[in-house]
């Protein structure tokens, strides 16, 4: 395999997932200078403004622009799926961040739940974009102690592109289009405990209708929905971190999830099924 990996590198060069320079081995992820912004990358509270009723606290890893977005777009849309694992790894981070700005801690059961897909666009992107990031991050909070894991109680049903909505058209699509699994709704119930912290994750928050629907939806069944996490933010506001003293102090208590070691090398075993 390492030799099929160095000889598809030299037949078959790529372009950096962060930035688009060219000849990047398809074994490398992205380049250097942009492993070092993305892994620079700390969690910090984030809200559109104004936010959306009944969406929850969300924590970012970063705002929707360079390295990032280039990362994200090329795992969502481009087929890149061996960018999974960095990605999960930086969305463990956020959600790390979030658990504890709820309460929680590696010593309590974290549940997760993932935004779910639409049927078309699982068939686009060949597989459940959100789910295979959540699997990888909850991989990475198991390994640094966390008491991980993940669950899917929802289903999404087909619905318009929200990138042809305004806001309160997306609030009104994201609540309709979402529904309840009853029997993993039950299996959900029996996992989680009253000192649990659940932690609703996406991609990308914009608008917040999505995460403030995906709340809801799990109210309604007696879950209580403790935060949020993402990978970016668009239209961020980072609440109560105005200085760059606070910033040095959020990053430096960090989300007790390292999230270094974005792959410029050997990126084995990061396509997830």
């Amino acid at each position: 395999m390492d030799l099929f990996a160095a000889l598809s590198d030299l037949v078959l060069p790529g372009a950096c997932a962060g930035c688009g320079a060219e000849r990047v081995p398809l074994r490398f992820g992205v380049c250097a200078v942009c492993a070092a912004a993305l892994t620079a990358l700390t969690p910090f509270a984030a809200a559109p403004v104004p936010p959306p009723p009944g969406m929850p606290p969300c924590t970012a890893i970063g705002a929707y622009g360079g390295p990032l977005r280039g990362a994200l777009l090329a795992y969502k849309e481009r087929g890149r799926h061996r960018l999974a694992r960095p990605l999960g790894v930086l969305l463990a981070g956020s959600i790390a961040r979030a658990a504890l700005r709820g309460g929680g801690g590696p010593g309590r059961p974290l549940l997760i739940v993932p935004v779910p897909s639409t049927a078309r666009a699982v068939r686009e992107r060949h597989g459940d974009h959100m789910a295979r990031l959540t699997a990888h991050a909850v991989r990475r909070l198991r390994e640094t102690g966390w008491q991980a894991s993940v669950c899917q109680p929802l289903r999404a049903l087909p619905r318009p592109d929200s990138a042809t909505l305004d806001a309160p058209g997306r609030a009104k699509a994201a609540e309709s289009s979402l529904t309840i699994r009853p029997a993993r709704i039950r299996v959900l119930r029996r996992r989680m405990t009253m000192e649990g912290t659940l932690i609703v994750v996406d991609d990308i928050v914009t608008t917040g209708a999505t995460l403030a629907a995906v709340a809801a939806r799990l109210e309604e069944v007696n879950m209580q929905v403790t935060g949020a996490a993402t990978l970016a933010a668009t239209r961020l506001r980072r609440a109560g971190v105005t200085r760059k003293g606070e910033l040095r102090r959020m990053s430096r208590q960090g989300s007790k999830v390292p999230v270094s070691g974005w792959p410029t090398g050997r990126d084995s075993g990061a396509s997830a099924r």
